[in-house]
């Protein structure tokens, strides 16, 4: 598990080892960092080199994840002054949003069934999840 320590403040982890490519499990933690509203818009976000140097992968890695970042409208590039957490979160497409929420369900389903949860019990932890992340973004769910 590669881990960040300085400039994220340790919230950021790849997991070598994971099917998922680390551009996509960089670009997955990302999303929720600016979800969850941890990382606030306007934000200035680590640079290509020094994340790639943080997380010891290649520059390349960071900068596929960083790129469709900026096209999903997380993140807004300034010449000349870096790369940040766009100042509205974006509203995606129906059709992307429907993918994305069906990924995530298929992980936790499966995760589900790894751990040999009920999926009453499965979803009791999600509405969990949802209350704890409505008062920590201020009902922004």
């Amino acid at each position: 598990m590669y881990h960040c320590t300085n400039t994220v403040k340790g919230k950021l982890k790849l997991d070598p080892k994971s099917a998922t490519p680390l551009w996509r499990q960089l670009e997955e933690t990302i999303r929720h960092l600016v979800g969850s509203g941890t990382w606030e818009p306007g934000t200035s976000v680590p640079s290509v080199r020094v994340l790639a140097a943080e997380l010891l992968v290649n520059p390349a890695t960071i900068a596929k994840a960083y790129q469709r970042l900026t096209d999903l409208g997380v993140l807004v590039v300034r010449r000349g002054e870096g790369t940040f957490v766009a100042p509205k979160p974006p509203i995606l497409a129906r059709a992307e949003r429907t993918r994305t929420l069906r990924e995530g369900a298929e992980k936790y389903a499966t995760l589900t069934a790894q751990i040999g949860a009920e999926p009453e019990e499965a979803i009791a932890a999600l509405e969990n999840a949802f209350d704890s992340y409505e008062r920590v973004a201020g009902g922004k769910a």
